[in-house]
């Protein structure tokens, strides 16, 4: 018996030409007004930093620069410092991100294929700290970090305050088990019987046919640091330590605003690139995250 797909418009009327030109205008429409919608504040922010000091704040403003000022790029750099705290944010992030990808990986593949003792209490009890706010962990977790349990230290300025609370992420490790779940099983007991082990299964197995879930975890891994404000705050005092969220607010107080927007520009770059470069990946792992095998 074979399946229809339905569909708004019928083939029947996209066969005739009116059809098909209605269609197509429609279509372009749609795409242009959701390029336009997305990619004009970006546009917007670029050439706000290439504008004067007066022009940037003139009313009505005006939607292409008189002048373009690209010493506002240059001055950002050089005024705001913005290399060493771009550094220091790619080393919070990167740091996050291999102790997502290690701990959560681990932890979600223990509770879907080794099915531990009480595995499913464990599973609820991470779930449940999703319906608890952000906020209301941040004094707690501020409490430990500067008097670490057992060891009495603190990690105050240091990464490893950036880095450990980031493990704690129950919604990429509930991601991943969810994927996991979904492995097929002839896959992994065909390894069993060529005799290898759980970790051997981990690394050969699972870890390479988890690329499009692991992509999308650690863009949100990545994204969570590098956007993050409150917590760096918080943990790092020290100026020459803070990442790039923290310093373009605590360096901006006597700074022009045109050189202001040009530093927000150069630090929204990575993202921006990293999204495009990984983008089949994310959309990978979503599509994979909802298709069982």
């Amino acid at each position: 018996m074979s399946s229809t797909t339905r569909t708004l418009v019928s083939p029947a009327v996209l066969a005739r030409p009116r059809g098909r030109a209605v269609y197509w205008s429609v279509f372009t429409g749609v795409v242009l007004l959701f390029a336009v919608a997305f990619l004009f504040p970006v546009y917007w922010m670029v050439t706000g930093a290439m504008k004067s000091p007066d022009e940037v704040t003139q009313t009505p403003p005006t939607l292409v620069p008189h002048h373009l000022h690209i010493s506002a790029y240059t001055d950002a750099w050089d005024l705001m410092q913005l290399p060493e705290h771009l550094w220091n944010t790619v080393v919070q992030a990167a740091g996050a991100w291999f102790f997502q990808i290690v701990f959560c990986t681990g932890a979600a593949y223990a509770l879907s294929r080794l099915k531990p003792a009480f595995g499913k209490v464990i599973l609820g009890g991470i779930l449940a700290t999703l319906m608890v706010p952000a906020q209301a962990l941040v004094v707690p977790k501020y409490l430990t970090v500067a008097d670490l349990p057992l060891i009495h230290t603190s990690l105050l300025n240091d990464p490893l305050g950036i880095w450990l609370p980031a493990v704690a992420n129950a919604f990429n490790l509930y991601l991943l088990k969810r994927f996991f779940d979904q492995l097929p099983r002839d896959v992994l007991e065909a390894a069993e019987i060529d005799g290898a082990g759980k970790l051997r299964i981990l690394w050969s197995v699972v870890l390479p046919m988890s690329r499009p879930v692991l992509g999308v975890v650690s863009i949100f891994a990545l994204v969570a640091v590098w956007q993050d404000f409150l917590w760096p705050l918080m943990v790092f005092s020290d100026t020459d330590k803070q990442p790039i969220s923290v310093a373009l607010v605590q360096l901006s107080q006597n700074i022009q605003l045109t050189v202001l927007i040009a530093a927000m520009v150069i630090a929204s770059i990575p993202m921006v690139a990293l999204f495009l470069v990984f983008q089949r990946h994310i959309i990978a792992g979503i599509g994979a995250g909802a298709t069982k095998g």
